[in-house]
């Protein structure tokens, strides 16, 4: 962006341009067989040609660096630098000149003048410059304001103004997803999965320098990208962590409840604030961007007013064997104690040992009871344990629970021959 002032009344004049950094020179090969007419004749001219690689000529990224023709894209993250200069172009000497830069969005007005004091004068052809820059937060329109105010020889105050407007794009496109998982056969509850995906939706690759996540007060995180390889943790998506345009990576992370939250009643109830994404990246030459998302939200999952949750379990039993499991029955409500009767419901594989329809006694708000079960299954194979009821007599109400687990059920001949 290269504006000089237009109206000739003025003594000063006002230019106005961006500060890049240079980009790498491309061409456009032409080479043909040397049956053809022109023969040899193109293939020795890109030999010949000094922007070309040596070795290379076929391709159209060059070796030489040319500095930027036009305005470019402003992507949000980025840092716009921008270098301002008035320049006396009278044979006058002009006094008290104040050069004022400020920076309008959709939202706000900011100041990114260095300084904001007046010079005292400017000799005829020489100039006052500036440098300003101004780290991009919002995406829209964005109108960069510079204002000269000058005196003349003759005490004659001037003003003049200058717009220059721009659009800041946005340089990633990024979608979370939360996965649920109930962790009770550790210490802690309600682990959380966040897989955030993350696009390029700019015209060139991007180095990813950091996609991290910085996680709320209630919760511990860690994350899921690299992989132990001989003692070292390498990132999963290999030493160069490059996203090409248009290009979407999947980043993954655990969170779990710290102990003081994970122990009201073994549920965080409510919309529950996960943390911010923070990411870093490079582009071009090295131009650094930075994001950081919202606070992330998502919904808890609701257990109603009573959560049937499994603490142990066997991964494999035998076929007609009993085995044991055990299970934490939580109070969710804050308020009520309830009378719980258990019964117990076979399925086509699985058999439940012991009585249906026995009394748990009463069960205070927030509180949790653990209950030992035996069963057994009659069918070989992955079987669901299902068929499990709660009722509460004081409210004639009835809680099913269904789908808790899945074992694996396997031959007691099998286990022998292993």
């Amino acid at each position: 962006m290269d504006v000089n002032q237009p109206k000739q009344e003025h003594l000063l004049a006002l230019k106005v341009m961006r500060l890049t950094k240079p980009t790498l020179f491309t061409n456009i090969p032409v080479t043909c067989e040397e049956r053809d007419l022109p023969g040899d004749l193109l293939n020795q001219l890109m030999k010949d040609d000094p922007s070309t690689v040596k070795g290379a000529e076929t391709l159209m990224l060059g070796e030489m660096l040319t500095l930027p023709q036009n305005f470019g894209n402003i992507f949000l993250g980025e840092t716009f630098s921008s270098y301002i200069s008035v320049h006396n172009d009278s044979n006058q000497v002009v006094k008290d000149i104040l050069v004022k830069a400020d920076l309008q969005t959709s939202s706000q007005r900011l100041n990114l003048s260095a300084s904001s004091a007046a010079v005292a004068e400017l000799k005829s052809d020489c100039c006052i410059d500036d440098v300003i820059h101004h780290e991009v937060k919002e995406i829209g329109t964005h109108i960069l304001v510079c204002a000269v105010s000058y005196t003349t020889q003759t005490g004659e105050k001037m003003y003049f103004r200058k717009f220059f407007k721009f659009q800041v794009l946005k340089p990633l496109d990024v979608k979370t997803k939360f996965y649920n998982a109930e962790s009770d056969l550790s210490s802690v509850t309600d682990e959380v999965f966040l897989e955030a995906q993350i696009q390029n939706i700019t015209t060139s690759p991007m180095f990813m320098e950091k996609v991290s996540l910085e996680p709320s007060i209630m919760y511990n995180v860690a994350e899921l990208n690299t992989v132990n390889k001989t003692g070292e943790s390498v990132s999963t998506f290999g030493s160069r962590t490059y996203l090409q345009p248009m290009d979407t990576r999947q980043y993954l992370y655990c969170l779990k409840p710290k102990q003081e939250f994970a122990e009201k009643a073994g549920v965080i109830k409510g919309v529950t604030v996960i943390g911010k994404l923070d990411i870093v990246w490079k582009t071009n030459l090295g131009e650094r961007g930075r994001l950081q998302t919202s606070q992330l939200q998502r919904m808890a999952p609701g257990y109603g007013d009573v959560r049937l949750s499994l603490e142990t379990i066997p991964d494999t039993v035998n076929l007609e064997e009993p085995f044991d499991i055990t299970c934490k029955i939580t109070n969710c409500s804050s308020e009520r104690t309830m009378d719980l009767v258990l019964e117990m419901c076979n399925t086509n594989s699985i058999h439940w040992c012991g009585v249906s329809g026995r009394q748990l006694g009463k069960l205070h708000p927030s509180s949790s009871l653990h209950l030992a079960l035996t069963l057994l299954s009659s069918v070989q194979g992955l079987q669901s344990v299902s068929g499990l009821r709660l009722m509460d007599t004081f409210l004639k109400r009835t809680y099913e629970y269904d789908d808790i687990a899945q074992v694996c059920v396997i031959s007691s001949k099998v286990k022998e021959e292993h």
